[in-house]
């Protein structure tokens, strides 16, 4: 990246060695023809992770957004901007010509917990959500659907989840940011009545392993409990 910068080229992303050896090596799969599903496959495979680890489409989407009356894409607003707020508009250019990956429909079809992640609800779970056909896929898949939510005392805890969610608020006409979450809710009860959710209230804080681990296993007995 230094001498990136010294040839006068642009280095404000500061990719380490490791995640710029990552990124060549998704290159180079792509470049040879190959899906992104397997591209990112050979990527887990050589930073040794055991889990199989999918992404949502192999057709490319980009997430933009409107910031100070620019619209950016993601990684500029993210490090050159600072994530400042406020958010003005968020849109994933590429949406209408991409569609679930047949591995992540037969993953979803054969399981029997799945869990969406405390993320941001616009940003990170938002884009997959919006993906033509997997709300359907998460209605009709048989095992029960479990959604984290990453607000702690009614707050995120890094990032900017919180401008982001304050301009999905303005946009539904919501009254706080946690109610931009409410799309994740209605992805996940499909067409149970809001009222008859079933909830959990835990601790999702997870400042350890151990923490992390607790709250593992009561996502996995709570989804469980949905299950019997």
């Amino acid at each position: 990246m230094d001498a990136l910068e010294a040839a006068g080229r642009p280095a404000w992303f500061r990719l380490g060695d490791r995640d710029l050896a990552m990124c060549l090596i998704r290159t180079e799969e792509l470049r040879a023809g190959r899906p992104l599903t397997e591209a990112h496959a050979a990527v887990v495979e050589a930073m040794g992770v055991a889990a199989r680890v999918l992404p949502m489409a192999d057709q490319p989407v980009a997430t933009r957004v409107r910031h100070a009356g620019r619209v950016l894409p993601f990684q500029e607003y993210m490090i050159v901007h600072g994530a400042a707020p406020p958010v003005e508009g968020v849109e994933f250019v590429g949406l209408e010509h991409a569609r679930p990956a047949d591995a992540v429909l037969a993953a979803l079809a054969a399981a029997e917990l799945i869990v969406i992640g405390p993320s941001n609800p616009v940003a990170s779970i938002g884009p997959i959500l919006a993906l033509p056909g997997m709300r359907e896929a998460l209605a009709g898949a048989p095992a029960p659907v479990v959604a984290v939510s990453p607000f702690v005392d009614g707050h995120s805890l890094k990032g900017p989840t919180e401008h982001f969610c304050a301009w999905a608020a303005i946009e539904t006409s919501a009254t706080g940011i946690a109610r931009a979450y409410a799309d994740v809710i209605d992805a996940v009860v499909a067409d149970e009545p809001a009222a008859g959710v079933p909830h959990l209230v835990v601790d999702t804080l997870m400042d350890g392993t151990d923490r992390t681990r607790q709250l593992a296993r009561k996502i996995l007995e709570f989804g469980g409990s949905l299950s019997s």
